[in-house]
Formats: C-alpha cells, sequence, structure tokens
C-alpha cells in the first residue's frame, strides 16, 4: 500500500513535469496530409498502429495531451453520437516524455478506471511515438481535444483544435457527408 501511495504522488508531481513541454504550433497545412504512423495500445492491451487499423471507414481521431482533455473528447463523442455522424471514433491520450513511459501501466490503469470496459478498444495509449503525433498537429492548446477527421485512406481531411462546439459538429458531418464512398 506505501508503495502504491509513493508511486501516486511520484505520478502527480513527474506528469505535469514531462507533458507537453515544449510548445509546437499547430500546423496550418494539415489537410490532405497523413496522419502520422504511431505505435500504440488500446486499453485491452492489444498493440496497434495508427492510422492503419482504421483504414478502410472515416476515422475521427481525438487527441488529448492531457488528462484535463478528456471533457473535451467526452463532449465531442456526444456531438458525434447525437449528430449520428458516420465515422469510427478513436479516442488517442498521446503522453510524451520518458517519465510518462516508465509509468506507462499505471497511467492506462487509470484510464481503465475511468472508462468504461466496453469503450476500451477504442482507446488508443500513444507513449513513445507521441513526438510524432506532436509534430505533425502540434499542442499549442492541449487542453482542448485534437479532433482529426480521416479518410478511408487515413489522409487528413478535417481538423479542430479549439475545443467542441455546435457549429464544429455540423462542419464535421458536412464534410463526412461529403466523402466518397
Amino acid at each position: 500500500m506505501r508503495n502504491s501511495a509513493l508511486l501516486s504522488a511520484f505520478v502527480a508531481v513527474a506528469l505535469p513535469l514531462s507533458a507537453c513541454s515544449s510548445t509546437v504550433p499547430a500546423s496550418r497545412a494539415l489537410k490532405d496530409s497523413p496522419f502520422p504512423r504511431v505505435r500504440g495500445e488500446t486499453l485491452t492491451k492489444e498493440e496497434v498502429v495508427l492510422p492503419d487499423r482504421y483504414l478502410g471507414k472515416p476515422t475521427l481521431m481525438l487527441v488529448g495531451y492531457l488528462q484535463k482533455t478528456q471533457f473535451d473528447i467526452d463532449r465531442w463523442i456526444l456531438g458525434v453520437l447525437q449528430a449520428d455522424i458516420p465515422v469510427q471514433i478513436v479516442e488517442v491520450p498521446t503522453i510524451a516524455g520518458m517519465m510518462p513511459q516508465m509509468v506507462q501501466g499505471f497511467i492506462n490503469s487509470g484510464m481503465r478506471s475511468g472508462i468504461p470496459e466496453s469503450d476500451w478498444a477504442s482507446v488508443v495509449t500513444v507513449y513513445e511515438d507521441a513526438p510524432k503525433i506532436i509534430a505533425a498537429l502540434g499542442n499549442e492548446r492541449p487542453q482542448s481535444a485534437y479532433a482529426v477527421l480521416l479518410s478511408k485512406d487515413g489522409r487528413i481531411v478535417w481538423s479542430s483544435n479549439i475545443g467542441y462546439s455546435a457549429g464544429q459538429i455540423l462542419d464535421l458531418k458536412k464534410t463526412v457527408e461529403s466523402l466518397p464512398n
């Protein structure tokens, strides 16, 4: 029990110090570029390669850099479901730095405790390859989810990093509906 409390205290101090330590401006030229090819692990402990795992259907990647981004991600998911937008939804907690990699089992366990088991397969945590995502998308607004719509072939066709809004959902839906079958 004591070791668990020490590890919790260590993570509480070390994780914020290592997450998003340097700010990378959001790229203004994301459209038509490929989503970076990265390795991650679902909360069901299955190793996957993004975006390869989700090719063949439009996919909304909801990238989060901080724990508090979960609120924004949850609003995006609810908005997509309520608007009946036909996309695969993937949460991508992206946690850069050596310290988080060392305690990723502990972090993933904490995420499992807050996410229903039925959703674990659609949450892909990225640690080691996190810098690739940050370099491609930027991280200047880490409190907001980075919503990235991928075409069937894994190319970025729409993105937003300003946080959830009803207008964004309508714009996303219009974009999905305009995609070729």
